[in-house]
């Protein structure tokens, strides 16, 4: 049985996958799933749009590094990032000191196949909400591409195969998994 030794972090482009294959992976591998957003969402009692709102994204940011810093020390678990959270050099420095990130790297077009029809993205209340979807991804790859490990995506695969790819690419680090 594999044993997971550090916190495995899922980045990415909203619609990505990160919540629905991250349980599926923390599932797999019996540990807790966490998701950043909704950890700063309980801190707050507020949600991520108000939060927005009242406070603006700078106050959003600083609460995101905050969580995954507490997340990062404590026990191994699968962590589900915002977005935006790997676009900051700290972050991307907490996470590669203490965990592993991986990105869920999905094409534009499924991303917005995906993401076209929620209301809950914040970042997408736009007049062309499509086109600020592929300013966002150009914007961002550059930082994902920094993750320690990328799975690709595609249509075709269900949650489960997605999860048993990231699970995979995670067997190929001895400093991630052990065999217990």
């Amino acid at each position: 049985m594999q044993r997971l030794k550090k916190t495995v972090v899922l980045v990415g482009m909203m619609g990505a996958g990160k919540t629905a294959v991250g349980t599926a992976l923390a599932r797999d591998l019996a540990v807790p799933f966490c998701d950043s957003d909704d950890e700063i969402v309980r801190a707050a009692h507020r949600s991520i749009a108000e939060i927005f709102d009242r406070d603006g994204e700078p106050f959003f940011r600083a609460r995101e590094t905050e969580v995954l810093g507490r997340l990062l020390h404590g026990a191994p678990c699968v962590l589900s990032t915002g977005g935006g959270a790997f676009l900051s050099a700290a972050n991307r420095d907490l996470i590669h000191e203490a965990g592993v990130s991986v990105w869920l790297r999905v094409d534009i077009d499924l991303l917005w196949q995906r993401v076209r029809h929620k209301t809950t993205r914040p970042l997408l209340r736009t007049a062309n909400p499509q086109e600020t979807l592929k300013s966002l991804y150009a914007a961002r790859l550059p930082a994902y591409a920094q993750a320690d490990l990328t799975v690709d995506s595609a249509a075709d695969l269900s949650v489960d195969a997605m999860a048993a790819r990231v699970a995979a690419s995670l067997a190929t680090r001895p400093d991630v998994m052990e065999t217990a």
